[in-house]
């Protein structure tokens, strides 16, 4: 006799008054079922967590639509909630050209994509050291990385600009370059953590079979193990994006003259310009927002999933 086809959709047993089987009544499965109970069955849980999620919603989604409504403002006010521009127009975008956004704004897309680029190259070379080989003092070096994300700003600012200055055995004064703020940035203790840990899943017997076919190191990162870290690279990608150019600190102390500061550093003065309005300063906000829109919204998918495969490791 075969088994008997299994249905996919619960089918409970309800019992006649005697004791037998009345039939299966087919159930339809709930849509909504998360860990939280929600269901798609109106009531007053229901009610309360529709509730919350508009609550959420407007804390976290009214600043940004107020953001963007002053922008395009005739007369917008920074201490106003606006949904909806107030005589639409484009002259606040164009006054912040003319105070010179844009050159801040390619300054901060240089100093970002280079940045970067560096961080990336460098993180990915610590952590498949860390990962994939053992040597003394492996543990501590890990550590140290940790101990950098654990230091404000503040604390490094006045040493890291004495060594801008004068760099140490060349001597160069890196001060007023793009240098000066992409080379800092050149590791990051996070990523490194987050490209380690991904890279100490990955089965040894892919790399053993990869040895075997004569793959060298180099080649084994590149061919073998960078494609399987996709989804930490992503996580490592927007998050190193989005603290790069969300920089003011950094660009501050390394510039030498005005023309050198990024947009995060430009918004701070034409904040503090008595000349322009507050819908000058939200345009301003605005150009300086779409980068970082962008890049998530491009690498959404391997930030998710990268950390989805994190959450559940192990």
């Amino acid at each position: 006799m075969s088994a008997p086809a299994i249905d996919p959709v619960r089918t409970p047993v309800t019992a006649s008054p005697a004791g037998k089987s009345a039939g299966k009544q087919r159930t339809t499965p709930a849509r909504f079922d998360t860990a939280l109970g929600w269901s798609d069955r109106p009531g007053p849980a229901w009610a309360l967590r529709v509730l919350l999620c508009v609550l959420a919603l407007g804390v976290f989604a009214a600043p940004f639509v107020t953001v963007f409504s002053g922008s395009f403002s005739e007369k917008a006010s920074g201490s106003t909630l606006s949904f909806l521009p107030h005589h639409p127009t484009l002259l606040n975008f164009q006054v912040a050209g003319e105070r010179g956004i844009w050159d801040y704004f390619g300054n901060s897309l240089v100093i970002a994509g280079g940045g970067l680029l560096l961080q990336l190259v460098v993180c990915t070379l610590a952590a498949y050291a860390l990962a994939r080989h053992r040597f003394r003092g492996q543990a501590l070096i890990l550590t140290l990385f940790m101990l950098t994300m654990m230091l404000p700003e503040e604390v490094i600012a006045i040493p890291l600009s004495l060594v801008l200055g004068h760099v140490p055995v060349i001597g160069l004064d890196l001060k007023g370059t793009v240098w000066g703020v992409i080379l800092p940035l050149g590791a990051w203790g996070f990523s490194v953590m987050v490209l380690t840990e991904f890279m100490k899943d990955i089965p040894a017997e892919i790399e053993e079979a990869a040895r075997i076919d004569g793959v060298g190191e180099l080649r084994m990162l590149w061919q073998v193990v960078l494609p399987l870290c996709k989804p930490a690279l992503g996580v490592a990608g927007v998050l190193g994006f989005i603290m790069i150019w969300d920089q003011y600190l950094l660009p501050l102390i390394a510039a030498k003259d005005p023309t050198d500061y990024t947009v995060t550093v430009a918004l701070s003065i034409l904040r503090t310009d008595p000349e322009v309005g507050s819908g000058v300063v939200l345009a301003g906000a605005v150009i300086a927002l779409v980068p970082s829109l962008i890049v998530y919204l491009l690498l959404q998918r391997s930030l998710v999933t990268g950390i989805a495969a994190g959450a559940t490791k192990g």
